[in-house]
């Protein structure tokens, strides 16, 4: 099994937004699960798409459900 990661210009290019976003994201906990690996941030592909999935929303006022632990 080959796992994928993504940097953050990547994910940004992947999803038009800008790499700060991404920076603000991770300092709030909003975003994508990532790996910290020293000093270099990746994000594992897997964790991308389902945080993705987790976006879908069926109308502007739908609420993401919640995950249980």
């Amino acid at each position: 099994m080959s796992l994928r990661h993504l940097n953050q210009i990547n994910l940004a290019d992947r999803w038009n937004i800008s790499h700060r976003t991404l920076e603000r994201w991770r300092w709030t906990g909003e975003g994508p699960q990532f790996v910290k690996l020293g000093g270099r941030v990746v994000y594992r592909l897997e964790d991308v798409e389902a945080f993705e999935r987790g976006q879908v929303r069926a109308s502007t006022s739908a609420k993401p459900e919640l995950k249980s632990a």
